[in-house]
């Protein structure tokens, strides 16, 4: 079967279960087809033994996103099997919210109707097992046998029926001996209730919640499970499901019985994505306030005002190409916010360096400034783009992952450059105006340039030293490579 990375087989009394797993990117509606085709073009190779199959995908969206247990705090009233029919009722209400998916129903007793035979009243009626099996078949059953059209209408003929309740079941005729009909009422005894137990779901509470109690070992408890359909908000589903939650313990819920939320996917996306979005906001002031230190406060301005116009061409271009926002999403505007202020920062940096020794007008001065620039700001932004790009052909289930970062750092590194040679000098020229240093900028301009002159003119006086300091970053760039050879520091994503 085309597609197919991996094939896993699992094998127990009376079934086998085989678990196709394909790449990632693999049209799901495509694969499905041809596994059938693959099964059904083979069905002659297939043992007597196989008397059926089933074909069921399983894929990340099949995931539940919210959990609800339901609880009473008087079991005795309410028992696991009550609260099964009342999570049952809420799973055909939840199921009415849109864009949910599958809504399940685990633990608690089912209803089930119980024939308990006696062997004494069998006996005694000269009836056996197999007898009451043939008249359950027969009794329980409808057969639609034609439709007539008459006088305008239609008519569906049918014929036999299905039991509605326990009272019908015990009066089923399943033998007549002598003339005499025997009922299933004298030969067993009809149970209408919860079925027999196979698992049993209880919930306990931690110090702290409202219903904690020392020394009570839990209760009773049956969850309902809300999946989300494929490109659905899982927030606004998980908000839909606690609006119908409140309603329905409003509406048909007991005094006694009270739901508890367990697994909740939307709220934790949510609060991610909020503490993203905090910290961005936080990052993009933190940004604009050095600069406006170091530079002053009306080139902190220009490059301000640069971050919005970076981030609103990517943002829609995510948009054009279905990228949603999601942590990975974020994560790359706030990883591309320190390289995508590098080029406006550059540009200002440069137009207030000649708007303070240059000549001629301010466009003249603003035009050579960037002209002085340009070939660094686009070398800079051609490298960063070819750091990012190979992370586009990643394979596997990380692909999918990391496909927002390569995508999302490229675009808002080359749109900044783009901002760094249309928008910052225009915006350059409005904001800055010709100016010759002052004293105290001299004085910091003087502290600065000594400093690093003491650092660098040993280096390019000696060429020895010089020799020395790339040896030395040979060295270290080795020594940084061989961590992760010899495993001395994790290597994990990125």
């Amino acid at each position: 079967i085309p597609g197919v990375e991996h094939v896993y087989s699992s094998s127990m009394a009376g079934q086998a279960a085989v678990t196709l797993r394909f790449y990632v990117g693999e049209d799901r509606e495509k694969s499905i087809l041809n596994t059938y085709n693959k099964i059904y073009a083979n069905q002659n190779k297939v043992p007597r033994v196989v008397q059926d199959w089933l074909i069921r995908p399983i894929e990340v969206d099949d995931v539940p996103i919210m959990v609800l247990a339901l609880w009473s705090d008087t079991p005795g009233r309410y028992s696991d099997f009550a609260l099964r029919r009342l999570a049952e009722d809420i799973s055909t209400q939840l199921q009415s919210i849109p864009q949910t998916s599958e809504v399940n129903v685990v633990g608690g007793r089912p209803r089930q109707v119980q024939i308990l035979l006696e062997p004494e009243s069998m006996a005694a009626h000269r009836t056996t097992v197999a007898d009451i099996i043939g008249a359950l078949q027969i009794s329980n059953s409808l057969v639609n046998i034609d439709q007539w059209t008459f006088n305008n209408s239609s008519i569906v003929l049918e014929a036999g029926d299905r039991f509605r309740s326990a009272e019908e079941l015990a009066n089923m005729v399943v033998n007549v001996i002598d003339g005499v009909p025997i009922t299933l009422r004298e030969l067993a005894k009809i149970v209408d209730g919860p079925g027999e137990a196979t698992a049993y779901t209880w919930i306990d509470f931690a110090p702290g919640h409202p219903a904690f109690h020392s020394g009570n070992d839990g209760y009773p408890s049956v969850s309902i499970s809300v999946a989300k359909q494929r490109g659905s908000n899982a927030v606004r589903v998980a908000n839909d499901v606690h609006a119908m939650m409140t309603r329905l313990e409003k509406e048909i819920f007991p005094p006694e019985i009270h739901y508890e939320v367990i697994r909740d996917y939307g709220e934790t996306a949510n609060q991610k994505v909020n503490d993203l979005t905090s910290s961005l906001a936080f990052a993009v002031l933190t940004v604009v306030i050095f600069i406006g230190v170091f530079l002053g406060w009306r080139p902190a301005i220009v490059v301000g005002l640069a971050v919005p116009v970076c981030y609103g061409v990517t943002l829609a271009l995510d948009m054009a190409l279905g990228y949603t926002i999601n942590r990975v999403t974020l994560f790359a505007l706030i990883l591309s916010l320190g390289l995508l202020v590098d080029d406006p920062i550059t540009g200002v940096d440069n137009i207030s360096r000649f708007m303070k020794n240059g000549k001629g007008d301010i466009r003249d001065r603003t035009v050579a400034a960037m002209a002085e620039i340009r070939g660094p700001l686009l070398m800079s932004t051609i490298t960063i783009v070819l750091a990012f790009i190979p992370l586009a052909f990643i394979t596997g289930m990380m692909g999918p992952y990391m496909a927002p970062m390569s995508f999302n750092v490229p675009v808002s590194v080359m749109t900044s450059t783009l901002v760094a040679f249309l928008v910052t000098p225009w915006l350059t020229c409005l904001l800055l105006k010709p100016t010759s240093d002052s004293p105290a900028e001299q004085v910091q301009s003087t502290e600065l340039s000594g400093i690093y002159r003491r650092i660098l003119s040993p280096l390019l006086d000696d060429r020895g030293k010089a020799k020395t300091m790339l040896w030395l970053v040979l060295v270290l760039f080795i020594a940084a490579c061989i961590l992760p050879t010899l495993r001395l520091v994790p290597l994990k994503l990125l």
